[in-house]
């Protein structure tokens, strides 16, 4: 793609590229400017970027323009403070898009980001082997050994964070809770609640790559809670992944191919909402209806589907959820996904779900809003950076007292709990759908020959 390529995407969206007044208030909520203090670090800097390749003023194989462009995380904080509505996540693709076809050869880790796109991300049964692996060497104890011997940490850090986030998607970083430590049976049958209803109403389940590959047990979980709350879940069982990590960096063509396949498997019924239990799988789900607006084909069905997704506490949150008895935890706390808040804008629906679980223990987390340096793959491919922004998130948590952490996004799950474990926190990390589960478990209901 060249510079004229991006110009072009620019055009369509001029109107928000030059509704950018300049005013700096995006400065203060980007937390990779508050680190870096550099201006092209900041929203307003890259935009000043994005335009100057679009107009021909800088090449698109600008080192300024890379460095940059793939420092941003991406978590859309900006957008939320902007008086002018500058939507900057599409721009960052476009952005990103550029980069990701240019020529410009660019390091080792981007280029096996490329490879993996491409080669596994778009092959179903080769991604569904990739994390049969990663289940393997997780549940084996085999990375949990790398990691306690600081083998990991001689090879490099970066691999050692790795297996950190790995390791930190296991069951053991998270409930299931009880009195006596032990991890309780998972339930596999649930009895169906009608909320008053004489019928339980229907949802479609998106369930994620990343999702079912390492955390199946908060699929499981949701199931579970949509159930006892009247809603009887289905799952399309030739979805696939969201298309996030393309869109993120850059691959919009990826991207795509995987948004029409998605399209496909959920319209048998197109009237019934799609839950999702991850943030950026949600926030990326809801875009589709702009990632396709160019496609005649699929435009008008992208449109429909991006307005039936719904994360499961907005689902909740419509139809009341039920309490549930207490959970026998230290103190809780919660930390906002960005794409969930940014993306999905879910506001306080993640927080009332967890309010359903009676007497918890609540702690209130400052900066809960703030990205944790996950981003994705991020953490891997700009480690420097990401290590910062964890930190600050890190310190706020051992601020707040909580021994358990929740948030709504497996990516932000593991980059906390991996962070934490390196740091020797004492700290466990769940989905708040999780602890609603356990809540609902405790209050006796589901059936007692599930335990």
């Amino acid at each position: 793609m060249s510079s004229a390529s991006l110009t072009s995407k620019l055009a369509t969206e001029e109107q928000k590229l030059l509704a950018c007044i300049h005013c700096g208030l995006c400065l203060e909520a980007c937390p990779t400017y508050v680190i870096t203090g550099d201006e092209n670090d900041g929203p307003r800097g890259r935009l000043y970027l994005m335009r100057a390749v679009g107009e021909g003023k800088l090449s698109n194989e600008s080192r300024a323009f890379e460095r940059h462009i793939d420092r941003c995380l991406g978590c859309r904080a900006c957008e939320q403070v902007c008086p002018a509505g500058v939507e900057y996540g599409q721009l960052l693709e476009a952005a990103r898009a550029e980069l990701f076809s240019s020529a410009t050869q660019r390091g080792f880790s981007y280029k096996a980001l490329r490879f993996a796109l491409k080669h596994i991300w778009l092959q179903p049964a080769r991604l569904n082997f990739a994390f049969a692996v990663a289940r393997i060497v997780r549940n084996s104890g085999f990375a949990g050994l790398l990691l306690k011997t600081g083998v990991a940490r001689i090879v490099s850090r970066r691999f050692e964070f790795g297996l950190a986030l790995l390791q930190s998607s296991s069951r053991k970083s998270g409930p299931r809770f009880n009195t006596n430590g032990k991890q309780a049976n998972e339930p596999q049958r649930v009895a169906a609640s009608s909320n008053g209803n004489s019928a339980a109403t229907s949802a479609m389940l998106f369930t994620g790559c990343v999702g079912e590959g390492l955390f199946s047990r908060v699929n499981k979980a949701t199931a579970r809670v949509l159930k006892v709350n009247g809603i009887e879940p289905s799952v399309p069982n030739k979805q696939v992944c969201c298309g996030a990590l393309h869109a993120h960096a850059g691959d919009l063509a990826g991207a795509r191919a995987l948004a029409r396949q998605n399209i496909k498997a959920f319209s048998d019924n197109e009237a019934l909402p799609i839950v999702t239990n991850a943030g950026g799988c949600g926030a990326m789900l809801a875009s589709y209806g702009h990632l396709l607006s160019g496609d005649e084909t699929f435009a008008a069905a992208a449109r429909t589907f991006s307005e039936r997704i719904r994360d499961i506490s907005q689902q909740l949150k419509l139809v009341g959820s039920k309490a549930g008895a207490s959970v026998p935890t230290g103190p809780v706390t919660y930390d906002a996904s960005c794409h969930l808040l940014y993306g999905q804008h879910a506001g306080e629906a993640p927080l009332e779900m967890l309010a359903a679980v009676s007497k918890l223990n609540f702690a209130r987390l400052e900066g809960s809003d703030r990205c944790c340096g996950g981003a994705g793959i991020y953490n891997l491919l700009e480690p420097e950076l990401s290590r910062e922004v964890l930190a600050e998130k890190l310190a706020n948590i051992q601020a707040s007292g909580a021994q358990v952490l929740a948030t709504g996004n497996p990516g932000c799950q593991m980059q906390i709990g991996a962070g934490a474990f390196l740091a020797g926190l004492n700290l466990k990390t769940c989905h708040p759908v999780e602890l609603l589960d356990e809540s609902y478990a405790q209050a006796g209901m589901y059936d007692d020959d599930q335990f």
